[in-house]
């Protein structure tokens, strides 16, 4: 999965309210609520920009599944069948809607990892990405059928090409395809996780986040992907063409970066990162120039902002948030307008 760093609020000390808007937060304007409770992660427009996807757990179903609604948070529908574990939902041009589920495999929630390995992730090899009618819920077509994990789909705004990670070649590398599944192709080879991949607009580039060890911390690495486990503690942010080429690192801070995704103009990069945190425990968003230039801190006050997404046009901005939460580890989605230029608008 594009891994929702949910386990992390589970390191609360205390617990208080926090806050709708930070005044800090000038790039935000008119935040609404468009969740209420529990687990919501991961939101991405559709293509028409008048729907949502997203996943979501709570205390009587602990196991993420996949939903949709419109932008103003209403229609709420599941789409996955409540079977197993689902992740990573993004639309299709034509309305249709892929995810990765464990289900086709074991229709039972897959265990939690073994914590005594410290912080982990899962990558659990039951992992299949499947495109599914959002009228129904059926499956149309099962994307990949090879074994290992196969999650974290996103589809190109050209409406072309499918972007994934995979272990299929005994690593977590980038693999893109047509939406059909054909014409694949291996775009990362450095030993390390490569993963949460998203294009650019305009179809061009694909920014993702990256863990290439080497030395001893490879030897962990790899150890712990022979149990289907991987630690996340250090990310970077990564620029590539679309088909692989001319590979380079945007950020260079050693700590948890994730959920890339490029502002529309294409040259600029917003994403979230526990960077101002010694202890790591709180993430918050920023905006990057492609340079790796011009950081800038976006949101303030909540203990988690994450999964942030820009419409076509750069006018809106929906990501996920601990904000106004009414119980501790609760994330809900936000929409916001954004305000590019906060030193020029009234």
């Amino acid at each position: 999965m594009r891994w929702v760093l949910l386990s992390l609020l589970l390191c609360y000390i205390g617990y208080a309210q926090e806050p709708l808007h930070d005044p800090r937060e000038r790039h935000l304007r008119n935040i609404r609520q468009l969740t209420f409770g529990g687990k919501n992660a991961e939101a991405y427009f559709s293509f028409a920009e008048d729907m949502i996807c997203f996943q979501a757990s709570s205390l009587s179903d602990p196991c993420d599944q996949i939903f949709i609604m419109d932008t103003a948070g209403q229609g709420l529908k599941r789409i996955s069948p409540g079977l197993g574990r689902t992740t990573c939902a993004y639309f299709l041009p034509d309305g249709r809607l892929l995810y990765a589920t464990t289900h086709l495999n074991d229709t039972t929630c897959p265990p939690p990892p073994d914590r005594r390995q410290g912080y982990v992730w899962p990558i659990y090899a039951t992992y299949d990405i499947v495109i599914v009618d959002t009228s129904t819920g059926a499956i149309l077509h099962r994307l990949t059928t090879t074994e290992g994990y196969d999650a974290e789909a996103t589809v190109s705004p050209r409406g072309d090409r499918i972007v994934f990670t995979s272990a299929r070649d005994g690593d977590l590398e980038l693999y893109s395809c047509r939406l059909d599944g054909t014409d694949l192709r291996r775009l990362t080879f450095t030993p390390g996780y490569d993963g949460g991949a998203f294009f650019s607009f305009d179809g061009t580039k694909i920014v993702y986040r990256a863990y290439h060890p080497t030395g001893p911390d490879l030897e962990d690495y790899q150890r712990l992907l022979r149990q289907q486990l991987v630690r996340p503690s250090r990310t970077e942010i990564f620029v590539m063409n679309a088909d692989g080429s001319s590979i380079r690192q945007i950020t260079h801070n050693g700590a948890a970066n994730f959920a890339p995704f490029f502002h529309p103009d294409g040259k600029r990069i917003i994403f979230s990162s526990n960077m101002h945190d010694p202890s790591g425990r709180t993430f918050s968003l920023y905006l990057v120039n492609e340079d790796g230039t011009g950081l800038t801190r976006i949101t303030y006050g909540a203990t988690f902002d994450g999964f942030p997404m820009f419409n076509r046009d750069g006018t809106k901005l929906i990501f996920c948030s601990t904000r106004n939460a009414r119980h501790p580890g609760e994330i809900n989605i936000f929409i916001a307008d954004w305000v590019d230029d906060p030193e020029s608008t009234p």
